[in-house]
Formats: C-alpha cells, sequence, structure tokens
C-alpha cells in the first residue's frame, strides 16, 4: 500500500469552498469582487464600468490576503482586471476565477450565470455500461467561417454518437488558452471557457444537448501544472521566490514539471482552495458527470514517478485524497478518471486505506500491448500472451477501475499515428489495416474494463491527431460497414440487448489458447447471470479457420451475436453467416463438452445463450 500520510493538522480544513471568490453580481444590481493577493499593499479593480480608472475603487483588506468590495454600478457583461500595488510594483492581473474572459491575454468579463437547464431528467450510467467517446472540441467538427470548431459545430454531430451507441463523452480541456488552436493542456485561466469553443454560453449548450440525448460529459482538468502562456497567475501579487511562480506556484525545485516552473503549491491552503472551487465549478455549474485527471503522477511525483526519480510529493498525495473524498461524498454518481499511467493500484483504492478514491484510471498496459500486436506484420511473431496479459490485468480485483483503448489523444499524435496506418503504413483502407483494426475493436469491446474509443475511430480515421486538423465526416459514408461494425460492438457492451449480459461483469475467464493456431477463447461473466456467459473468441492469424474445436463448459445451443468477418461491414471480409452451434459431449481440453466454430482471419465472433 505504501506509505501512510496522515493529515497534518495544518491541512485538516484545507480543501473548502473559498467564499464568493472572483466577481460575483448580485440578484439585484452590482457586482462584489475578491481577489486573493495576500502580499499586496493596495488593490484596486478597474473596469468598463469606471471609464478604466486604475484607483478609483479600492478593494478593503479582509483576513488570510483576500481582498473584496462591492460596487453597485458594476454589470453582467463588464470587462475588469484587478490593480495589485506591492511596494514599487504596480502589477495589472486578470481575475483568477474569471468565468469569461475576452481571449486568454485580454480582460476578465463579469458573467452573470442564469441557464436555462434542459436535463433534469438525465442520469448518469452505471459505470459498467459506460462507452466513452474521447473527442477534440477545436477539431470535431469546424462552422465554415471559423478556423475551429466550437461546442455548436460538436452538437451538430452528437445525433452521429447517439446512433452510435456512446453514452458517455470525454472532452480534452476547455478551458482559456494561449491563443485560439491548442490540445487545451496549457490552461492560462483555468475557470474561464475557451472563447473561441464559445466561451461558458457553448459549454452549457453543449452539456444541455448531450444530456437531452443521453450522453454523459467528462471534463478533462489539469490539476498538475497551469500555462505556461499567457498566465497571469505567475508572480501574481508581486512575490515570488528564486524567480519563480508566486503564490499559486511552489517557489523552490517543486516547482519544476515537463510544462515549465509551474506546478501549483498543494501546501497552501488557498491554493488547494482555488484547485478545489475549480473541480465543483464543472460539475455544479456546468453539470458535468465526471472529472477526467490529467497526469496526476505529477502531482504526486516530482519527476512523475520515473524509475530515475521516485520522490514524492506528499502534499500532492494529500490533495488529491481530500479533494476525491469531498467529490464523492457530495457527488456520488459522478466518475473521477485518473490518468496516472503508473499501474499503481492505490490510485483507486479506497481512501480510508491511504489509497486516492478514483473511481477508475486509464488503463497503458492495454493499449500498448494490443497494438503491439496488431502492427506486428508476421504472425509467427505475434505473442498471444500479451493479449491474455491485457485481458487479465486489473486493479484491486476490479476489472472496471480501468479505462481501456486502442487509441487516445497522446497515442495518435506527437510521432505517432491513427491504429490502421500504423497497422498498414501508407495503406490504412487496406484490407489488413481494416481487419486487424476492427479486430483490435472487438477485444477492446469484449474485454473487462470502461472501453473508450477517440474521435474518428469507428471510421478508421487514419490522420495523426492535431490541433489545426479537422477530422473527415465524409468517411462516416465511405466507411459506413466499418460504423455498422462499432454500433453493433457497442450495443452489446452497454447491454441494449441481455443476451450478452456477460460483457457488463466483473470476471473473465479464459477457456482456450493456441499460440500456434493464434487463437484465444474467454468468456465474460457477470454475477448475477453466471448461468449466461459471454463467449469470445479471436484469431489473430491471416488463416481462416474452419470447423475450429474449442472446448466448452456448457451445454446449451449457442448463438452468434456478432462476427466480425461478416461481408456486410466490408467488401473486403468474408462471406460468413450468424449460425447457432451446438456443444458436443467431449472430453476436449477438459471440459464436458466442445463445439466447432468457422472464426475470420484477423477476426472473432461473441456468442451467448
Amino acid at each position: 500500500m505504501g506509505i501512510f500520510y496522515p493529515i497534518p493538522y495544518y491541512m485538516q480544513d484545507q480543501i473548502k469552498p473559498s467564499a464568493g471568490m472572483g466577481s460575483i453580481p448580485s440578484e439585484k444590481k452590482g457586482v462584489t469582487f475578491r481577489v486573493w493577493a495576500p502580499n499586496a499593499d493596495q488593490v484596486f479593480v478597474t473596469g468598463s464600468f469606471n471609464d478604466w480608472n486604475q484607483e478609483k475603487h479600492p478593494l478593503s483588506h479582509e483576513e488570510n490576503g483576500y481582498w473584496a468590495t462591492f460596487l453597485p454600478d458594476a454589470k453582467d457583461g463588464d470587462e475588469y482586471k484587478y490593480v495589485i500595488i506591492n511596494g514599487d510594483q504596480k502589477l495589472v492581473k486578470n481575475d483568477p476565477y474569471a468565468r469569461k474572459m475576452q481571449h486568454s491575454s485580454g480582460n476578465s468579463v463579469i458573467y452573470q450565470h442564469s441557464p436555462d437547464w434542459e436535463d433534469k431528467d438525465f442520469s448518469m450510467p452505471d459505470f459498467n455500461k459506460l462507452v466513452i467517446y474521447e473527442l477534440h472540441i477545436g477539431t470535431f467538427n469546424r462552422p465554415e467561417n471559423k478556423e475551429v470548431g466550437d461546442f455548436y459545430a460538436a452538437a451538430e454531430k452528437l445525433d452521429h454518437l447517439v446512433s452510435l451507441g456512446i453514452n458517455a463523452i470525454e472532452i480534452m480541456p476547455v478551458m482559456e488558452f494561449e491563443g485560439n488552436k491548442s490540445w487545451g493542456y496549457n490552461p492560462a485561466c483555468p475557470f474561464a471557457i475557451e472563447t473561441d469553443y464559445g466561451g461558458p454560453e457553448g459549454l452549457v449548450y453543449f452539456v444541455n444537448e448531450a444530456h437531452k440525448r443521453g450522453i454523459a460529459v467528462i471534463m478533462d482538468v489539469i490539476f498538475n501544472h497551469f500555462g505556461p502562456g499567457d498566465l497571469d497567475l505567475w508572480q501574481f501579487d508581486g512575490w515570488h521566490e528564486n524567480g519563480k511562480g508566486g503564490i499559486y506556484f511552489y517557489n523552490n525545485h517543486l516547482s519544476k514539471t515537463p510544462w515549465g516552473e509551474n506546478r501549483p503549491d498543494y501546501g497552501r491552503q488557498e491554493v488547494c482552495n482555488y484547485l478545489r472551487d475549480n473541480a465543483f465549478m464543472w460539475l455544479e455549474v456546468y453539470h458535468c458527470d465526471g472529472l477526467r485527471y490529467d497526469a496526476t503522477a505529477f502531482i504526486r511525483y516530482l519527476e512523475g514517478g520515473t524509475l530515475k526519480d521516485k520522490q514524492e510529493i506528499q502534499e500532492g498525495y494529500q490533495f488529491l485524497q481530500m479533494l476525491n473524498k469531498e467529490l464523492r461524498e457530495k457527488h456520488p454518481h459522478k466518475i473521477l478518471i485518473a490518468e496516472d499511467l503508473k499501474f499503481d493500484s492505490r490510485v483507486t483504492s479506497p481512501i480510508d486505506t491511504n489509497g486516492l478514491g478514483f473511481h477508475t484510471q486509464w488503463g497503458p498496459g492495454f493499449e500498448h500491448s494490443i497494438k503491439r500486436v496488431l502492427k506486428e506484420v508476421t504472425d509467427r511473431h505475434r505473442n498471444l500472451q500479451e493479449v491474455v496479459e491485457s485481458l487479465l490485468q486489473r486493479f484491486n480485483n476490479d476489472a472496471f477501475q480501468r479505462v481501456i483503448f486502442t487509441e487516445s489523444h497522446d497515442s495518435v499524435a506527437n510521432g505517432s499515428t491513427r491504429l490502421p496506418e500504423e497497422i498498414s503504413p501508407g495503406d490504412a483502407e487496406g484490407e489488413f489495416a481494416k481487419k486487424k483494426s476492427t479486430l483490435g475493436a472487438l477485444l477492446l469491446f469484449t474485454s473487462p474494463g470502461i472501453p473508450m474509443i477517440f474521435q474518428g475511430q469507428e471510421f478508421l480515421a487514419f490522420k495523426y491527431f492535431s490541433d489545426d486538423q479537422i477530422i473527415d465526416w465524409g468517411r462516416v459514408a465511405s466507411m459506413e460497414g466499418i460504423t455498422q461494425l462499432y454500433m453493433d460492438l457497442i450495443r452489446l457492451r452497454k447491454g441494449d440487448e441481455q443476451f450478452c449480459i456477460g460483457l457488463q461483469g466483473n470476471d473473465t475467464m479464459v477457456i482456450h489458447f493456441n499460440q500456434e493456431n493464434l487463437v484465444i477463447a474467454y468468456q465474460r461473466i457477470h454475477h448475477e447471470h453466471k448461468e449466461n456467459p459471454t463467449t469470445v473468441i479471436l484469431n489473430f492469424s491471416h488463416h481462416k479457420h474452419e470447423g475450429y474445436r474449442i472446448g466448452i463448459g456448457q451445454k446449451e445451443p449457442l448463438e452468434v451475436r456478432f462476427n466480425s468477418g461478416w461481408q456486410g461491414y466490408d467488401k473486403d471480409f468474408s462471406k460468413v453467416n450468424l449460425v447457432v452451434v451446438h456443444p458436443e459431449e467431449s472430453d476436449y481440453e477438459e471440459s464436458p463438452y466442445s463445439i466447432l466454430v468457422d472464426l475470420p482471419a484477423y477476426g472473432g465472433i461473441i456468442m451467448s445463450k
């Protein structure tokens, strides 16, 4: 379990809501401004409401370095900034809590949040029924008159996701960032919604539209660093040490991250409150259904937990524990996902046993192993044992404590590309690329865990991910059969029809393994429906197997519910029919019965009673 860190007395009440931070419009008239600047001698607010006079409206000093004032003439839509005096320094800064910005280097904007929510009937799907679709707002769909996509254009494609069967979207970060094109992992204004995406109004619209269609929205958040560009948090009130970031950041060696000297100071109560408020904003203000924490290893380790340096940041570990504890208590139906990538069961262990309390975590071992198997050119070098190990891997004996995928934003960029292109470079629409990549999809949706696909994967998008390339929606028509294959798999995985209820179960049993023939068979079992396991048989060879015998434990007839080699999915696939298979009594592979099945090359079947 690792070292147990008792919460020190000075952090017992660390994570708590900050009372009225930022610009808070009154229900009747006027706006309250409150900011944390513990080293300031004076603080003023300037804006369009006072003709940008920098000395007209001082803030009063409160306890613990907070400053506040109420201005009756300020109103929704006014622009503003803070003027901070520290000795000889005069700093003009954006509001750290600004909900809306002109742009990342522009002015803060007073925002009266009063959306007309239409999602009261929405409920989060059970975690074992989730199928996640990761998307990037800027490239998912683009209006004709804009350089980048936005929430409104993305919402136009939600019906496509409904038809696909998706019930959860994981959105790459949408907080205000430098420029108008980015992956989103460079947050300049953590509480503001990216202006080019449509701002806070656009996000409200998108979440509303997703919820009306029964789709949950999971927000990607960044608590391991801020910036580095257009970052007004940097040396916010003029104080800093060692030339580093000041009150919001560590000012010693702990400041260093792969993204600059910009790690938040988890030892400061006010910084932890700031991060806490941000987390709750997504869930409560914008009705998001969960959070995916980016790179949590860099919150709890100095160098991200590399083998070379595993210096733990105790305060970061405790911050995650306390934040997750409160989130789970107040929002028990929301999902908390960690991108930790360290194969550490503590990440999804209960907090009362010194775990971090996440519901699930990205499982990188699945992606890397399965891609190695699929990308291998020659059958004789294909290692089926990697598939078995990927199937059986889990945290704390819970299959759904890992999110599994064969493509994510990280794995289809930075020198890599989409899986079909990696399988057959230069021939991503060829027979092998289609068969092997859809074999990967079959494995993904029948493996234990929460499956996730990346935008465009359902129509074999093959170009590497970039923040300036919109995905090609014309491929929906040209790859109609492949998209149907994904639809069928997702339908079975979600349990829209109860006959494959085993795919929602926690238990997996490998019933056949043949490295020579490159065939593996396993059963997924739901503990409430043990009498009806789902049987999956996969062929990782380029040979079609006819009359292939596999030992099985039940005597009831099995119906083939899915065959990835069906020619209806693609002209390059086989001419096969869905059939009923009748087990025969035989002492084969130490099983009382056996079945004979036909297996497509680089494909497989799903069967159930």
